[in-house]
């Protein structure tokens, strides 16, 4: 990955399941934005953005997380980058309708809204491609997340940065449809969210592909329990890990 001249600071919102599941995606994330030329910041007293409370209707709960988180990242400086689509959703489509009943608050979660990126959004639009490689061996299949799709519109970002990175990628039939997992809903409605995840393994299999690469871990992770349940050998990859240049532990 080519090294670039120092770009400023950027701020790593690196996201609950991460943080506590996945921390190889936030090295990872970290790697690809220094070689990018960027000084990567931790802001450490982040917490969880509120989204499983806002999604079960505990917007009390959800309010009081995103004012936390609002107050942490307002006090930074630089973009704001987020390996989630659906958390990145959270803060720039939601937090809005948290705070309307407080003018201070609004005009402080737009500014930060304002600044968030989630993490192909930021490679693709903010600073370009150039120098993006993948050390990954075999080929690569990528599911988008609803979040990214439909709140972000993302369509096409995450097979642009693959694509760039020289992985070779195989089509994945329904791609645009949803995984099953769609956060709480897989423990509240756990027969559907198999049924749909079915479907997506089902169309993950036929395209032959040795790795699944996605931009939320959720999702990733959702899929992952269910291609190891089926005894599938397929690698499950969030997409900063295979364009970070080598393997990252």
């Amino acid at each position: 990955m080519t090294d670039h001249p120092n770009r400023g600071p950027v701020q790593l919102f690196v996201t609950c399941i991460v943080d506590v599941f996945y921390p190889s995606v936030g090295r990872a994330v970290v790697r690809v934005l220094e070689s990018n030329g960027f000084t990567v910041e931790f802001p450490e007293d982040q917490t969880c953005c509120g989204q499983p409370a806002f999604n079960t209707g505990h917007h009390d709960e959800a309010r009081s997380m995103a004012e936390h988180t609002v107050r942490v990242l307002a006090a930074t400086e630089g973009p704001i980058v987020v390996p989630s689509g659906s958390c990145t959703a959270m803060v720039a489509d939601h937090y809005a309708g948290l705070f309307a009943d407080d003018p201070d608050l609004l005009a402080l979660g737009r500014g930060v809204a304002s600044r968030i990126h989630e993490f192909t959004q930021f490679l693709v639009d903010e600073i370009g491609l150039d120098g993006v490689e993948s050390a990954m061996t075999g080929t690569a299949t990528f599911h988008p997340s609803c979040h990214g799709l439909r709140h972000l519109g993302l369509g096409g970002y995450g097979e642009t940065v693959l694509d760039r990175a020289g992985v070779e990628r195989c089509a994945l039939s329904g791609a645009e449809e949803c995984c099953g997992f769609g956060g709480l809903f897989a423990l509240e409605m756990p027969e559907v969210s198999s049924s749909i995840m079915d479907v997506k393994l089902d169309n993950i299999a036929a395209t032959g592909a040795d790795t699944l690469v996605g931009y939320d871990m959720s999702c990733l992770m959702h899929l992952s329990g269910g291609l190891r349940r089926s005894g599938s050998e397929i690698d499950v990859r969030h997409i900063a890990e295979v364009i970070a240049g080598e393997e990252v532990e």
